[in-house]
């Protein structure tokens, strides 16, 4: 279900996105398009994106071709969700 959510294929989209979304939460969802939990992942996001168009922009972002934001933001899961609001990254602790 990853064709359902715009993807962004470089740190310069990235960046653009973080820089450009405000008033919403930003969804960046890192993973791969062919991993089989990232595209149960994709299928939920892509359910729910229209009920939450009005609070959250959600992107697919691949780990391969963001190798800095995979490094700078410790991803070591896949896949993992990082949110952001008026570009300040939100910390989501659980557990």
């Amino acid at each position: 279900m990853s064709f359902l959510l715009p993807k962004l294929t470089s740190k310069k989209e990235v960046d653009e996105a973080i820089k450009s979304t405000a008033e919403k939460v930003l969804v960046l969802r890192f993973g791969r398009d062919e991993d089989p939990v990232c595209l149960q992942l994709d299928d939920i996001l892509s359910k729910t994106s229209s009920d939450l168009s009005k609070m959250a922009a959600i992107y697919l972002v691949d780990v391969d071709q963001t190798p800095v934001y995979t490094h700078y933001f410790d991803i070591s899961y896949i896949p993992s969700t990082v949110f952001f609001f008026n570009g300040q990254h939100m910390k989501v602790d659980y557990g």
